[in-house]
């Protein structure tokens, strides 16, 4: 039996073709185009990578906070449903943390290098 790259390995061979080889020799428009899709296949294995365990640490934390189980999907609803009805305290630490730490994970697969997410004390780890 043959062991097949999984889809990080594959989505990483990809982008590092595209950013070795193909960008070197494209200008203008192409260029550009090419440092897009490099860009949004970084973003998709950086989702391979952290997504589970950052879906997991949120779903666990709303989980929490709620008090009640459903899928992540359906919690996320919960929360916003009660926070719009004032069913959970907007200056909740509980609430914060929560906002602040998916906020964080969220922006450690879409944007790492941004420079708040670089000098933030609460940057989710790999």
């Amino acid at each position: 039996m043959m062991d097949q790259p999984s889809s990080l390995e594959l989505v990483t061979a990809v982008r590092e073709f595209i950013e070795k080889h193909a960008m070197p020799e494209l200008q203008g428009r192409t260029a550009f185009h090419a440092r897009v899709a490099a860009n949004a296949l970084a973003v998709v294995a950086r989702e391979l990578e952290q997504g589970p365990k950052a879906n997991a640490e949120e779903y666990a934390h709303l989980k929490a906070l709620l008090g009640q189980d459903g899928t992540l999907d359906e919690l996320n609803r919960e929360l916003c449903h009660r926070i719009r009805t004032n069913g959970v305290a907007l200056d909740d630490p509980a609430l914060a943390n929560h906002l602040a730490r998916t906020t964080l994970a969220k922006v450690a697969i879409d944007q790492p290098n941004y420079s708040g997410f670089q000098h933030s004390p609460h940057r989710p780890t790999k």
